[in-house]
């Protein structure tokens, strides 16, 4: 075989190994994640919510060895799913936690439905998750807006709450203040407007320092922008993001009578909103350093962990940090 037989057919291989991948990364994918591999066994919940009957779909893990009796609920953040709480999942249950992980509805691999969001009604939900589970009492942690979602468990179910742990929360301020309303449907026509690379630059804001790993969080959603039932999922995004928007917690921090856990990154500047605000304003909001003390004054029994370097999802960009100081709180 001469060398250009060789070359070409050495390209012929390379392009037909290439072709798939490329493909496949364009693939649509279903708004209820099927086919995307999460890292423990999913299992689901039957709901009626609002009249329609849904599907939570949750992980339940089992620490591998002595277990200590105590169960850690974890609460995903409004551009995320329960699949990203990897490493945190097995940090805990090497220390002998068991572990819940919920996607809440209208996230992840739960149903999607049309319904008037509230964060009464998805901690209602997950309350009836962990009482099919014999769930009695739980550590909560929730990150972004599960932070938002853990605040109000907390208040509504304090028997089921053992502590709280809020991992750079927002809703640390009321955006009712600074960022102009948009009615539901203006936020869903938006977010049919959305771009691959939108929501890449959206989620670059998140990381100090961007790394390849991240970039799955952004194929995601871009793949499923692809499938003929992406408008319902737009429709959920935008509901969710009034709920985010109509229903601050903030003001309720001193009425959570529960050891709280606060782990904030210090380099974090996230504002639901944010391109809506006035430029004047903007120097204003999403300073998570200040939040968090003012955080931490107005709870009745707080800790503060400050992490320097570090964006809006520690248990990605510092890990180890993150996870001693949540194990270190536990074990107190």
């Amino acid at each position: 075989m001469s060398a250009r037989s060789r070359c070409l057919l050495l390209l012929a291989v390379l392009s037909a190994t290439v072709a798939p991948a490329q493909e496949r990364a364009q693939e649509p994918l279903g708004i209820a994640m099927e086919g995307y591999a999460y890292p423990y066994p999913v299992q689901f919940l039957s709901l009626t919510l609002e009249g329609q009957d849904v599907r939570m779909a949750y992980m339940d893990v089992k620490p591998p060895g002595k277990a200590n009796g105590r169960t850690v609920l974890l609460l995903h953040g409004k551009n995320f799913f329960g699949g990203y709480w990897r490493a945190t999942i097995q940090a805990l249950t090497g220390a002998g936690y068991r572990v819940v992980v919920p996607d809440q509805v209208g996230f992840g691999k739960s149903s999607k439905p049309a319904l008037p969001y509230s964060f009464h009604t998805l901690a209602a939900a997950t309350q009836g998750l962990l009482n099919t589970l014999g769930v009695k009492e739980t550590v909560v942690l929730g990150h972004s807006m599960g932070g938002m979602l853990a605040t109000r468990f907390a208040r509504l179910f304090p028997e089921a709450t053992t502590h709280l742990v809020l991992e750079n929360p927002i809703g640390l301020e009321d955006y009712r203040l600074y960022v102009p309303w948009q009615s539901t449907e203006a936020l869903y026509r938006e977010q049919l407007q959305a771009t691959e690379e939108g929501i890449r630059k959206y989620h670059r804001t998140y990381y100090v320092t961007w790394k390849p790993e991240y970039e799955e969080y952004v194929r995601v959603p871009a793949r499923q922008m692809l499938s003929g039932e992406y408008p319902r999922l737009a429709w959920v995004a935008a509901a969710t993001q009034q709920m985010i928007y109509e229903q601050p917690v903030v003001y309720e921090f001193p009425l959570v009578a529960r050891p709280t856990l606060l782990v904030i990154g210090q380099e974090d500047r996230t504002v639901v909103g944010k391109a809506k605000v006035p430029p004047e304003l903007l120097p204003k909001l999403g300073q998570y350093p200040e939040l968090g003390k003012k955080a931490a004054a107005a709870f009745p029994q707080a800790t503060l962990v400050p992490l320097p370097g570090v964006g809006h999802i520690p248990h990605f960009e510092a890990p180890e940090k993150f996870h001693k100081a949540l194990l270190d709180f536990l074990g107190k």
